[in-house]
């Protein structure tokens, strides 16, 4: 995952591990040679178009919206088509009232529309305060949440990990995250939620209690999830 720092120096740029409180629960109870946590990593102002959220302190939001709302009356200013036209008023509209594109609930063929213009705020843009900075593995934790992302667990005796995935992701698609190999042979997903494999003392105990699951394709995936891919090789 890459995410911009919109001139936040106290911020190391580069890559960072994003602690995760469910990894480390699990690998309590299931020890394993290694312990992965997601890594994401941080960019500067200029990647902004291309990272996957923004990250911008409280009182410099503004210079965000600013560009954002000039984009787009210089835009409104050249007559585009009427399909157009109506998106960019929505948005214009918003940035007035200095809300992110991203929170006005456009959808997917509104993003179509303007999948080719520069706008910052079309990403999801975590605010934070200077206090929050002391603390990178929340903050971090923070934005991935606020971003929509998730992630799911694999446990084993060679490597306890964390993967991260957009919510809404289906459990074919989280095959992949891990390898396009599992993907293509999937078969089924063994499923433990985060919750059972905690009450169960790990993944005997949930398994004895009927709590092991095997789901499709069309599985959609939850919060730290314990999961075990089972594919054609």
């Amino acid at each position: 995952m890459k995410i911009s720092v919109f001139d936040i120096p106290e911020i190391v740029l580069g890559k960072h591990s994003v602690k995760n409180y469910s990894l480390d629960q699990a690998d309590k109870l299931a020890k394993a040679k290694k312990k992965t946590y997601v890594q994401v990593e941080l960019f500067g102002a200029d990647a902004a178009l291309d990272a996957d959220a923004i990250i911008v302190l409280k009182d410099a939001k503004a210079d965000l919206i600013l560009g954002d709302l000039e984009f787009v009356e210089t835009r409104l200013s050249k007559t585009p088509p009427e399909a157009e036209k109506i998106i960019l008023e929505k948005i214009q509209a918003a940035l007035e009232k200095e809300n992110f594109i991203s929170t006005i609930g456009l959808t997917d063929a509104e993003k179509v529309v303007i999948s080719g213009y520069g706008l910052f705020t079309l990403k999801p843009v975590v605010e934070v305060t200077k206090e929050e900075l002391g603390d990178m593995g929340t903050l971090l934790a923070r934005v991935l949440v606020e971003s929509g992302f998730i992630s799911f667990l694999t446990v084993g005796d060679k490597e306890n990990r964390a993967w991260l995935i957009k919510k809404g992701t289906s459990a074919w698609e989280a095959a992949g995250a891990i390898h396009s190999d599992i993907q293509q042979g999937f078969i089924r997903a063994e499923i433990i939620s985060f919750t059972d494999f905690i009450a169960g003392s790990g993944e005997t105990g949930a398994k004895q209690a009927g709590k092991m699951r095997l789901e499709q394709k069309e599985y959609i995936m939850q919060d730290a999830d314990l999961v075990n891919f089972r594919f054609n090789k």
